[in-house]
């Protein structure tokens, strides 16, 4: 520590030695200070003020009926982005700032210059911008900002407007897409309908329901097929006791022949064939069933009649036994379940015959109803995106109608561009002491460096220790009254010297002030 104290204390000694060359330099660089200080330019800021209005009736009427974008959002991006080189070219070119350039180097510099002299404030959650520039001609600063807020108003909202074009125009793309997608989907649904129309039924191609269905359905025309079967064979054995108790015999001439039961049951077939020609082909097996029980009665038909001639030429004195109503209502009635009978036999074997072709289905009914099930959920996806593409057409087309109708935004300027009075850069109250730093320190490097160029030796213990030799004695100054008198007089020349700069300083700051008070 007092090593330390020795060498600051040497230090000082030997700066103290060139105090006039510090204090010769302290002024000179105050005096170069002070000049350029007062030679600098005056700046002038011209400012204004703009306040924007995102609340809008509109906006909440509107809300889930039309795309609202996020206005303040929009507003303060582009109050940052309106800074970007395009615009701050585009406002050189307004207000002539370019006119005095002839290479792009100049220009560049002075759209750099304009960009950096150019400020753009806000309050935050109030939407109140400041749009501020600094300049030396007032006149030029006031056109600048009057340019800026011009621009920053007209970009309101297009980009918002560009960007609604662009989604609708993209919106129409993909919908043409999916309008694609959709009916290719349609093509392939209906082409699967198509191929396997055999297999579908009111609910789709759940083969399992329709192998049900055939199954209930044969069960029911069994169940009708034993009925009318009991009903004819009821009716037959009616019949032949009728015939037993009657005791009538055949007779008659060969022309009064009549086989009443079997000409009512033709009747009756041939009744039902032409019911059966309104509604099926003539391949259907009911009608084949039917026209082949026709030619079996009309066999019958024959051989009894020619049975019946044989017995009426062998006993003339025989009775008919159509003559008999009971035994001609009951061959009607057997007649009847008989035709009856035959057509629940088709439709049992028809049944069957379905039964065993949907038991076949099945087999490959898993793999057809899992590929229906893939086309049902292409098209519904597709049909989904669709429809939600379309409805988010019309949401951007209300959202520009909506733009195009009101001013989501307005814009108020509540102080129009101006100029203060006085200069606000540079601040020479500011700077004028700054320059009194720089010179005193300016001296007192210069007396630091002097000081350790050519170094002074206050004690032999410093002189030893930097020269590392022996040292064989001292030689002491004894200073007289002339030599004490010649020092004072250094010293207060020194501190006058001193003094007479600070007050100049203080002079010229206080005049500095009271002019920047007075154009105030």
């Amino acid at each position: 520590m007092d090593e330390l104290l020795s060498q600051i204390t040497t230090t000082v000694r030997g700066m103290w030695i060139y105090r006039r060359l510090a204090m010769l330099v302290t002024w000179l660089v105050a005096a170069v200070g002070v000049v350029v200080v007062l030679m600098m330019p005056d700046h002038y800021q011209a400012s204004a003020r703009v306040f924007v209005d995102t609340q809008s009736i509109l906006r909440p009427l509107m809300t889930g009926i039309a795309v609202q974008p996020n206005v303040e959002q929009q507003v303060a991006m582009l109050s940052r982005t309106l800074l970007s080189r395009p615009t701050v070219e585009r406002l050189v070119r307004t207000v002539d700032l370019d006119l005095g350039t002839h290479s792009k180097a100049e220009k560049d510099a002075v759209v750099d210059g304009v960009t950096k002299a150019i400020s753009i404030q806000t309050t935050g959650r109030d939407n109140l911008y400041t749009l501020s520039y600094r300049d030396q001609s007032p006149d030029r600063a006031q056109r600048v900002v009057q340019a800026l807020l011009t621009i920053f108003v007209e970009s309101s909202l297009g980009a918002t407007r560009q960007d609604s074009d662009s989604a609708r125009r993209f919106l129409d793309e993909q919908i043409k897409i999916y309008e694609a997608k959709l009916t290719e989907a349609e093509g392939r649904l209906k082409a699967f309908k198509l191929r396997n129309i055999e297999l579908q039924s009111q609910s789709g191609l759940d083969s399992a329901g329709r192998a049900a269905e055939i199954g209930n359905l044969l069960s029911q025309a069994r169940l009708e097929l034993r009925e009318a079967e009991s009903a004819r064979a009821a009716a037959a054995r009616q019949l032949e006791m009728l015939r037993t108790q009657t005791g009538q015999s055949l007779i008659g001439s060969a022309a009064g022949i009549q086989t009443p039961e079997l000409d009512a049951r033709l009747l009756e077939q041939k009744r039902n064939l032409d019911t059966l020609l309104q509604r099926y082909t003539d391949e259907h097996p009911d009608v084949v069933n039917t026209r082949k029980l026709i030619g079996e009665l009309e066999a019958q038909k024959r051989r009894e009649m020619e049975e019946l001639r044989r017995k009426a030429l062998a006993d003339p004195a025989s009775p008919a036994v159509g003559a008999n109503p009971a035994v001609v209502e009951l061959s009607r009635a057997y007649s009847a379940a008989e035709v009856q009978v035959a057509s629940l036999r088709a439709r049992v074997v028809e049944y069957e015959s379905r039964a065993n072709r949907i038991q076949e289905q099945l087999k490959v009914a898993p793999q057809l109803e899992a590929e229906l099930a893939q086309l049902n959920r292409d098209y519904q996806i597709h049909q989904k995106n669709y429809a939600d593409l379309v409805s988010r057409r019309e949401s951007a087309m209300m959202s520009g109608r909506l733009e195009n109708t009101s001013n989501v935004a307005e814009f108020r300027v509540i102080d129009p561009p101006r100029v203060a009075p006085n200069p606000v850069a540079p601040n020479r109250v500011l700077l004028v002491p700054v320059t009194l730093l720089l010179a005193l320190g300016a001296g007192l490097g210069i007396a630091f460096v002097m000081s350790q160029i050519r170094p002074v030796f206050f004690d032999g213990a410093a002189l030893r220790q930097l020269t590392q030799l022996p040292l064989l004695g001292v030689v002491e100054l004894v200073p007289n009254d002339a030599f004490r008198r010649r020092e004072s007089r250094s010293f207060k020349r020194f501190i006058a010297a001193l003094l007479a700069l600070v007050l100049l300083y203080a002079g010229g700051m206080f005049a500095l002030s009271y002019r920047s008070g007075l154009l105030g």
